[in-house]
C-alpha cells in the first residue's frame, strides 16, 4: 500500500525507535568488536559470532563504520589483522564524544542519523549517544551477535545495488579523494568524470531496487511516497502510468540505479507522482537533466507536464529543484502542491554528462545543445535535485 512519507514518531525511551531497515552500523571496538581493551591487552580477538554478521550484513547492503576512543594506529592495525578494515568506512577512531564521531561518520556517508545503529557495551557511552543523537538506534554490545536476526536489519530485498554498496561508497571515496585534489571549477572536474546517464522503462529485474530507493530515500523525493514490489509492478504494466529507471557510470565504476520517476499519463496532461534520487549523485547536477528531459518529451507530445510535491520535513531540496527547471506552483500551499513545468525554453544537457535515453527521446524532440544549463549548476544547494548535505550514497 502506497504510504506518505513523514519523520519517524519518536516512541519509546531515549536510542529506542519503530522498526526501520537500518543502513550503517558504527561499532566501538574494545569490548565489543573484540575482547579486551586493545591498548592494554594487546592481543584482542574478535568476539564469537561478530565477523559473521559484519560479513551477513555487508551482503545485505547494510554499512558499517567505526567509532572508538583509541590510538588509530593500533586500532587499524587490529581490524587489518582481523581482516576487518575494508568494511569499516569512514571510521572514527579517536578520543572524541563518540555522538561527534558518528556525526562525523553520517556527514562523510550524506546519510541522516535515523539511518544509523550504534554498538558499544558501555551503557554510558550508549547514553551519551542516545542523549545527543535521540534519532539514532542504540544496542547493546551483548546484543550484537543477533542483528542480523532484527527487523531493522533485514531489508525485504538483497538487490544487486545493495550487495555491492559498499564498493560502490569506496568509489565515493575515490571520487572524492580526487575532486580534493582537483584545481579548477566544479564543471572542469565533472567533466573529467566521464559521466554517462541512462534513462529506461523500468523492467521487472529493476523492481526490488526501485522498491528500496523508495524506502530508503528521503530527502531527494518529491513526495514521500513509498511504493511496495507489486505496486510498483503493476504501474510498469498499466497503460496509464509510466515507470522509469536512472542509472549513472563514471570512469570510476557504477553508481548503480540512482533514479526512479513515475509519471501518470492523462490524456493532455502527464503528472509526475514520484521523482526521487539517490543521496549518491549528490552534487552530479543529474535531478536536473532528468527533469529536462521529461519537459522535452511532454513538449514534443504536446501535453503538459505537471508535478506533485509533498513536504516530509526534509525534502525541500526537490521543491528547489522544480522551481529552479521551470515549474510553477498551481496549488496546494499546505499540504501536497500541484506544479505545471514551463515547455517554452528546454535547455540541453550539461557538457560533463553523456545522457542515453533512446526509448525516451521523442523523433521530434532537439538534439542536446551541449551547454550546461542555465542557472543549474552540478553543485551546491542550486543544483537540481543534489544538496550539498544530507542523506547519501542509498
Amino acid at each position: 500500500m502506497t504510504t506518505q512519507g513523514t519523520a519517524d514518531p519518536q516512541e519509546g525511551t531515549a536510542g529506542e525507535r519503530p522498526a526501520k531497515t537500518v543502513k550503517c552500523v558504527v561499532w566501538d571496538l574494545d569490548h565489543t568488536l573484540w575482547d579486551g581493551i586493545l591498548l592494554e591487552d594487546g592481543e584482542a580477538p574478535l568476539r564469537p559470532g561478530l565477523r559473521e554478521v559484519i560479513v551477513e550484513l555487508d551482503r545485505r547492503g547494510i554499512l558499517h563504520s567505526v567509532a572508538s576512543r583509541n590510538d588509530h594506529d593500533a586500532a587499524t592495525a587490529a581490524l587489518r589483522r582481523h581482516g576487518l578494515l575494508d568494511y569499516f568506512l569512514y571510521p572514527q577512531i579517536n578520543w572524541n564524544a563518540k555522538s561527534s564521531s558518528i556525526r562525523s561518520v553520517a556527514a562523510s556517508l550524506n546519510l541522516g542519523l535515523d539511518a544509523f545503529a550504534f554498538v558499544d557495551d558501555d551503557a554510558f557511552e550508549r547514553g551519551e549517544v542516545a542523549f545527543e543523537l535521540p534519532e539514532l538506534l542504540c544496542v547493546d554490545a551483548a546484543d550484537a551477535a543477533g542483528l542480523a536476526d532484527r527487523p531493522e536489519f533485514s531489508p525485504r530485498f538483497v538487490t544487486e545495488d545493495s550487495a555491492r554498496r559498499r564498493a560502490m561508497y569506496l568509489a565515493d571515496q575515490e571520487r572524492t579523494r580526487v575532486e580534493q585534489e582537483f584545481t579548477g571549477p566544479q564543471e572542469a572536474f565533472l567533466a573529467t568524470l566521464g559521466m554517462t546517464l541512462t534513462v529506461l522503462p523500468a523492467q521487472e529485474e529493476d523492481l526490488r531496487r526501485a522498491e528500496e530507493l523508495t524506502v530508503r530515500t528521503h530527502q531527494l523525493n518529491t513526495t514521500g511516497y513509498t511504493y511496495s514490489y507489486e505496486e510498483l509492478d503493476a504501474f510498469r504494466r498499466s497503460d496509464t502510468h509510466e515507470l522509469l529507471v536512472a542509472r549513472l557510470e563514471d570512469r570510476h565504476g557504477p553508481y548503480g540505479t540512482i533514479g526512479l520517476v513515475l509519471l501518470a499519463e492523462d490524456p493532455g496532461a502527464w503528472t509526475v507522482k514520484l521523482l526521487l534520487m539517490s543521496c549518491r549523485v549528490m552534487s552530479r547536477g543529474v535531478g536536473g537533466v532528468i527533469i529536462n528531459l521529461l519537459r522535452r518529451r511532454a513538449r514534443a507530445a504536446g501535453v503538459r507536464l505537471l508535478a506533485e510535491y509533498l513536504p516530509n520535513g526534509r525534502n525541500r531540496m526537490m521543491l528547489i529543484t522544480y522551481k529552479f527547471t521551470g515549474f510553477r506552483q498551481l496549488t496546494g500551499d499546505d499540504g501536497l502542491a500541484l506544479f505545471e513545468a514551463d515547455l517554452t525554453d528546454v535547455p540541453g544537457d550539461p557538457q560533463y554528462l553523456t545522457v542515453q535515453a533512446p526509448s525516451l527521446q521523442p523523433p521530434s524532440a532537439e538534439p542536446p545543445s551541449g551547454e550546461d544549463s542555465p542557472g543549474e549548476p552540478p553543485s551546491g544547494e542550486d543544483s537540481p535535485g543534489e544538496p550539498p548535505s544530507g542523506e547519501g550514497p542509498q
